[in-house]
């Protein structure tokens, strides 16, 4: 399976792909990692000898949608893998390229992006992560699968994150090693 990343920050997601292709765990081929802001994700892409490809925003959204929809396109991926990636995919994207994503929290609860800090806020006793296919709404896609996070009483926002993050590298693993075993869905 031909993978395109997408990734706005640490890059941590993308770590626990590239480490599981690596290690023979994983049996797809990482064809680029873009990403909308310099982050630490393009130094883990180019680390690992991966296309890294930095693409800012620009002022035109139009554009930038356009621009990322071509570059995609040029690549042609069977799947492309949102893993971090804080911008919101245009229509035309997601109804051209297959697209999953990565949320924490555990969808349809808290979605967009804040689902840390808003189940906190709502005195939810869980949480987890999230992949599911995205649509051209904000984390409202089919849901692929999901593994709960219990939230302790001591829990702030940040170490609520970090032990989501711990069970969303591998869930994401999880969810590729099925789709490259069962093939992609078609989607209606």
């Amino acid at each position: 399976m031909r993978i395109v990343l997408l990734a706005s920050g640490s890059g941590s997601l993308a770590q626990a792909i590239i480490d599981s292709k690596a290690e023979g765990l994983l049996d797809v081929e990482i064809l680029a990692l873009i990403s909308d802001r310099e982050s630490l994700s393009l130094k883990r892409a180019t680390d690992a000898g991966i296309l890294a490809k930095y693409l800012p925003i620009s002022s035109d959204r139009s554009s930038w949608d356009t621009e990322l929809f071509d570059y995609v396109l040029r690549l042609n991926p069977d799947l492309v893998v949102s893993v971090g990636f804080m911008r919101i995919l245009s229509e035309k994207f997601v109804v051209r390229f297959p697209t999953i994503n990565t949320h924490p929290a555990l969808l349809p609860n808290f979605p967009g992006a804040h689902g840390v800090r808003d189940a906190l806020a709502a005195g939810a006793t869980k949480t987890g992560s999230s992949v599911h296919w995205v649509d051209a709404g904000v984390d409202t896609g089919e849901i692929i699968a999901q593994k709960e996070v219990l939230i302790r009483p001591e829990d702030n926002e940040a170490s609520l994150h970090e032990r989501i993050k711990i069970v969303e590298r591998v869930l994401i693993v999880e969810t590729l090693q099925n789709l490259v075993a069962n093939g992609i869905p078609r989607r209606i």
